[in-house]
């Protein structure tokens, strides 16, 4: 590959992860129309529904009962707990989409030049075993492993969001009660999810992955699934989905609305398979998934937005 042909490649990718990585709402669009147009690469998809999912917690802050139960500073620290976890991951994960892509398009493996997006080894050889053996299952564990270690120092060991976040009242009250839901709705108004919790240990974040993976691509749910988000444009509100509903709900207002656009400061990350290593139980963790969880959470909700009316901040 020559030099000239490799800095253009690079620079045209640099270009459209920064654009498409401007807020909730463009991060989440593109996942979804990249899977559209390469069905094979499974994480797409569940990075477009976990994503459309933190822009509805994002916009939950508003409106009660969250509203009622932070002040102004403990809402904006959670938001930017989301915005910087979710920037993270997609200036790591879109350029090695748009490379895959780039190398369907020229018929060779071109991803040698993911070494300019700090992106690790690991996944390096994992798209190239991709390329030669198009193992989908395999490929959707390294992303999920890959994209939950690429957090782990910047947004989860940060000693700011550890001092501001993980040990305060707010996360681990969310934590204890489970308040945090994936949420992979339908336009029937069928609700499926699991619940997030022990955000900070990693081993819990894989297996959550591993789990919903599981969940979004049975054959049985997934085709309402892609019917939703074909359908239904994102906004970073539960509207989204909530307007399927017969119960009245309380709507936030669009995520364009609330959130003004951030700017990041992108720092150069470590290779964190160099750091850490591979815990060879990660490609199989998993968690119970239980029934009803999506429900569980609306009754919570329900018994929090009575509470917090007699709470004051």
């Amino acid at each position: 590959m020559s030099s000239i042909f490799h800095g253009e490649i690079i620079q045209q990718v640099k270009y459209k992860s920064i654009v498409h990585n401007s807020d909730n709402i463009t991060r989440t669009l593109a996942y979804q129309n990249y899977y559209l147009k390469n069905p094979e690469i499974r994480w797409a998809l569940l990075a477009s529904m976990v994503s459309r999912n933190a822009g509805w917690n994002m916009t939950d802050l508003v409106i009660p009962p969250i509203k009622n139960l932070l002040n102004d500073k403990q809402r904006q620290q959670l938001f930017s707990t989301y915005e910087r976890a979710n920037w993270l991951i997609f200036s790591d994960a879109y350029p090695q989409l748009l490379i895959y892509q780039l190398s369907k398009e020229q018929g060779k493996p071109l991803f040698e030049c993911l070494k300019a997006f700090h992106v690790s080894r690991f996944m390096i050889q994992e798209w190239l075993r991709f390329w030669e053996t198009a193992d989908g299952d395999r490929l959707i564990k390294a992303l999920i492993i890959n994209e939950q270690n690429v957090i782990e120092n910047p947004v989860i060991q940060q000693p700011y969001f550890r001092r501001q976040i993980f040990h305060h009242w707010p996360y681990l009250l969310e934590s204890f009660l489970r308040l945090n839901v994936v949420i992979f709705p339908m336009k029937s108004g069928a609700l499926y999810g699991l619940p997030v919790y022990r955000f900070t240990h990693i081993d819990q974040r894989i297996a959550i992955g591993n789990t919903l993976n599981g969940l979004l691509f049975n054959p049985r749910l997934l085709p309402q699934f892609l019917d939703f988000i074909r359908t239904v444009e994102p906004v970073g509100s539960r509207e989204e989905y909530e307007q399927f509903f017969t119960l009245p709900t309380m709507t936030a207002p669009p995520l364009k609305q609330v959130y003004p656009i951030v700017q990041h400061q992108d720092n150069i990350r470590e290779d964190w398979h160099r750091l850490r290593g591979l815990k060879q139980k990660w490609w199989e963790a998993g968690i119970p998934s239980p029934n009803g969880a999506p429900k569980r959470y609306y009754i919570k909700k329900k018994v929090l937005l009575k509470v917090s009316k007699f709470l004051p901040l």
